[in-house]
């Protein structure tokens, strides 16, 4: 699941919020809660995953408002149309890959055969 538009971290990040989301518009998560999603090997910390998440609001995909709740950092987050289309995107994305590598492939064979008749032709 890589969007074109999206980096590694932030593809990563909208990722675990889609999924957090659950299809609902609004929803309240904490930055646990949200760091637990997202895969060790990219090292997030808090200030690294808010400074995504500003990153991935600035390009349209949700708002969020940092707010807290008995000490914990909570983020609540209005998911916006390019957001809750996310995976959609990615699946559309997907598919336009395979084709284009079918189609590669398609013409990459076809070459070759003209080439080995033409081979035979002239010899």
């Amino acid at each position: 699941m890589f969007s074109a538009q999206l980096s590694r971290r932030e593809n990563e990040v909208m990722a675990a919020v889609f999924l957090l989301s659950q299809g609902k518009e609004r929803f309240l998560v904490s930055s646990y809660e949200l760091l637990s999603m997202l895969p060790e090997r990219a090292k997030f910390d808090e200030e690294k995953l808010e400074r995504t998440l500003r990153s991935l609001e600035l390009d349209g995909y949700f708002e969020w408002i940092l707010s807290d709740r008995k000490g914990e950092k909570m983020y609540v987050i209005h998911m916006r149309p390019a957001g809750l289309a996310f995976r959609r995107e990615d699946v559309r994305r997907r598919r336009d890959l395979v084709v284009r590598l079918l189609l590669a492939g398609v013409c990459g064979l076809l070459s070759a055969a003209i080439g080995l008749l033409l081979k035979v032709i002239i010899s």
